[in-house]
């Protein structure tokens, strides 16, 4: 999806210019016969199959995991899994979130719940379900067992399984977790402070070292004796106290400003960056951080580099996107062994 049709660009989607980059398109009707056997026969040449239909919908298909080589590894995204009460609801990356418990803690402790920035659900079930597809292949060649594997992966399960501490408090200490914003209850002083130039640092000096250090790089050093703040716990209870001393420095200089002086003084600190910051920050550039793609309908565009990288080794620039069916005749001829005539049918 996404790639649209050659001589179509009327509706292109920079996402699918991202996410489908190095890959190859085809086009194949998996509701008809013929699109199914020609399903069975592409699989017959892979390692992996990906899939997130609705559970069950593949083997309607007849091309599920019983269809296919027992060698092949296949991987079964799905909102909610492929067995349960929830299975057969529709799901997308938002549900993801909010029923694996991140977005009841994300957000203004007196502000409703937010979804984060972007679809964080999909690209974490995405790199779970990739690391244990390669365990799969692992254990099938490189244990000689020889078998595949099926993958489920749901959604909500990627998002549960970075909550931290928050089942586990809950399970021995009865505590429900909350949302806290930019601050943590146990912990002083952080947050996102507002540069006097209308941006937002973020500064992490909840440990003594690191709030001995704000202190010099802030000019008062004499706040590392305030009964108040001499401790982490004392910090943590008096946590508005010293977020607002911060917060009344951070108003008095620029973003730049901040960071020259926490960085000079050791302190943990990061101005919140947009796209534009990015595309022109030094580091980025130096580290290749963004990469050049040749992209088959909008032409040269910069995009986040593959990571992470293998030292020593050449970046590797990925091919562009593929339009809708760009690649029917490399992989259907070519591959699976269609003749054109066939093709062309």
């Amino acid at each position: 999806a996404g790639g649209g049709a050659a001589g179509d660009e009327t509706a292109y989607s920079l996402f699918w210019a991202v996410e489908g980059r190095g890959r190859r398109g085809v086009t194949c009707d998996l509701r008809r016969a013929e699109g199914q056997a020609l399903f069975r026969r592409l699989a017959a040449h892979a390692d992996v199959v990906c899939e997130n239909f609705r559970p069950g919908t593949m083997e309607e298909w007849g091309i599920g995991p019983a269809d296919l080589d027992p060698r092949i590894v296949m991987v079964r995204i799905s909102a909610f899994g492929q067995d349960g009460p929830y299975a057969q609801r529709p799901g997308l990356d938002r549900l993801g979130v909010a029923y694996g418990g991140l977005m009841h803690l994300t957000g203004e402790p007196d502000r409703p719940p937010v979804r984060p920035g972007v679809t964080v659900a999909d690209y974490l079930t995405g790199v779970f379900a990739a690391e244990a597809a390669l365990a799969a292949l692992y254990r099938r060649d490189a244990k000689g067992e020889g078998r595949g594997a099926v993958v489920d992966a749901s959604l909500y399960g990627s998002v549960l399984r970075i909550l931290e501490w928050t089942v586990a408090a809950y399970d021995k200490l009865g505590t429900v977790r909350q949302r806290e914003g930019n601050r943590l209850s146990n912990s002083a002083p952080l947050d996102n402070y507002r540069s006097g130039d209308g941006r937002f640092v973020c500064i992490v000096a909840g440990s003594d070292a690191n709030f001995a250090r704000l202190c010099r790089a802030m000019g008062h050093s004499e706040l590392v004796d305030d009964p108040r703040f001499r401790t982490l716990a004392e910090r943590a209870r008096h946590g508005e106290e010293i977020n607002a001393e911060v917060a009344r420095w951070a108003a008095q200089h620029t973003a730049a400003e901040l960071e020259e002086l926490c960085v000079a003084h050791d302190v943990p600190v990061a101005t919140a960056y947009s796209a534009s910051e990015i595309a022109l920050d030094p580091h980025f550039a130096h580290r290749h951080d963004l990469v050049e793609v040749a992209d088959p309908v909008v032409g040269a565009l910069r995009q986040q580099a593959p990571y992470p990288r293998l030292v020593g080794e050449a970046q590797p620039v990925p091919a562009g996107a593929p339009r809708l069916g760009a690649d029917n005749e490399a992989v259907w001829c070519g591959l699976v062994g269609l003749s054109q005539a066939e093709l062309d049918e």
